[in-house]
């Protein structure tokens, strides 16, 4: 008898080896990866896709019992951050707290934040309220993962709370770590969004999608997280695979021209006016000056590195104050890139004004300006908005279409 209850608790009921140990605490954490990013993020944060109410309520107790986390909380933590991203009133954000901080202590900031009432007032609404909420799901958020370590331990025995320590901290690592912290700090961008925002990598497959973090900016709404041909967003196909068996609802979803999307059941999201206009003027007016800039004899010996020549996008905010000072001082001795970074810098204040007739009137003087500027990537540039004009009233609704509706 004793034997028996000794290698239940070495092993468990299961009495699995190594590798079937390793396959489940894969497919455990990936679920609960699936739970935050189609549930929590794209369904209760940004409200892109509905889920049929038996499997929305499956998704709320498995991040009951794997994370404790409480949906509203989480919401209210996530609106904030789009509202006010790489701020200081962002909760979490590398460039206020630190990378590294942000990777390994992030889970900390949640906590922090989640305490803030005015915070779950104003970002947290629309969220479940029902009885198993406030009764269960909220007040007694703990129970969750001692139920999950009772389990793991009936399992697998003792290798069972190895199992549950990874998985306690998988999601505190790879989403409040690595997407929210490296997501932020390296990787490219498609998009010039007001933020520091990056995609770390374009498959998209070990956290759920969110690896695309530059794209969701960009188009918060949106349920798709990819926009190029070489993209993948593994959310985005199991939202898929479940409205293709009636489980989910898309509500909007993003199309681009690289990218087109037919469907009469979402809303199409398109991008912001300041995100599409400022991308535009980086990729159309910044980068082939500098480009030239670099060809001209005289900067054999002063080059820019990549981190610098990204910086142009946005007048170099995010720099150390040494490289800021190298990156100004270049630009200061080339008066064609100097005018470029300065009207560059007046047509984003453009793109964050209020008050549309004055839009309407700055808009126009802003053309006029680049139109006689002499410089040719400049006046194309200005051409092409005199033309397509940008409607002055989406001017000032802009940032509104950058954040998510609460």
């Amino acid at each position: 008898m004793s034997d028996r209850l000794l290698d239940l608790a070495s092993h468990g009921l299961l009495q699995a080896r190594l590798g079937m140990m390793l396959l489940y605490l894969l497919g455990m954490t990936q679920l609960t990866i699936l739970t935050v990013t189609l549930y929590l993020h794209r369904s209760q944060t940004h409200r892109s896709v509905d889920f049929q109410p038996a499997l929305a309520h499956a998704f709320r107790f498995w991040s009951w019992l794997t994370t404790a986390m409480i949906t509203r909380e989480w919401v209210a933590v996530h609106r904030k951050h789009h509202a006010y991203a790489d701020t200081d009133q962002d909760p979490h954000s590398p460039y206020m707290v630190g990378i590294h901080q942000l990777l390994w202590r992030g889970t900390e900031l949640y906590t922090a934040a989640r305490h803030d009432s005015q915070l779950l007032a104003t970002y947290g609404r629309g969220t479940p309220d029902d009885w198993i909420e406030r009764h269960v799901y909220t007040p007694h958020c703990n129970w969750g993962p001692t139920l999950l370590a009772v389990i793991s331990l009936a399992l697998f025995g003792v290798g069972g709370m190895a199992i549950w320590a990874v998985q306690m901290l998988w999601i505190p690592f790879w989403a409040a770590g690595v997407v929210n912290g490296v997501g932020h700090w390296w990787g490219y961008r498609n998009f010039e969004t007001p933020d520091k925002s990056a995609n770390v990598m374009p498959l998209a497959i070990w956290v759920g999608g969110e690896e695309l973090h530059n794209n969701h900016h960009a188009f918060p709404s949106s349920a798709k997280f990819s926009v190029r041909r070489f993209e993948f967003d593994l959310g985005w196909l199991v939202i898929q695979a479940l409205s293709a068996i009636g489980l989910a609802r898309v509500r909007s979803v993003v199309a681009t021209d690289e990218s087109p999307l037919s469907t009469t059941t979402a809303r199409i999201v398109a991008l912001a006016p300041r995100v599409k206009v400022m991308t535009e003027f980086f990729h159309k007016v910044t980068l082939p000056v500098v480009r030239e800039e670099l060809r001209s004899p005289s900067c054999r010996n002063q080059r820019l590195v990549s981190r610098q020549r990204c910086a142009l996008a946005d007048g170099g905010r995010w720099l150390s104050a040494d490289e800021r000072a190298y990156l100004n001082a270049w630009i200061e001795a080339r008066p064609c890139l100097h005018t470029i970074c300065q009207l560059r810098t007046q047509l984003a204040a453009l793109m964050e004004m209020r008050n549309a007739e004055r839009a309407r009137e700055a808009y126009s003087q802003w053309i006029r300006i680049a139109q006689a500027s002499g410089i040719d990537a400049l006046q194309r540039f200005a051409q092409s908005l005199s033309e397509g004009m940008i409607a002055p009233s989406t001017l000032v609704v802009a940032r509104a279409h950058e954040h998510p509706s609460l």
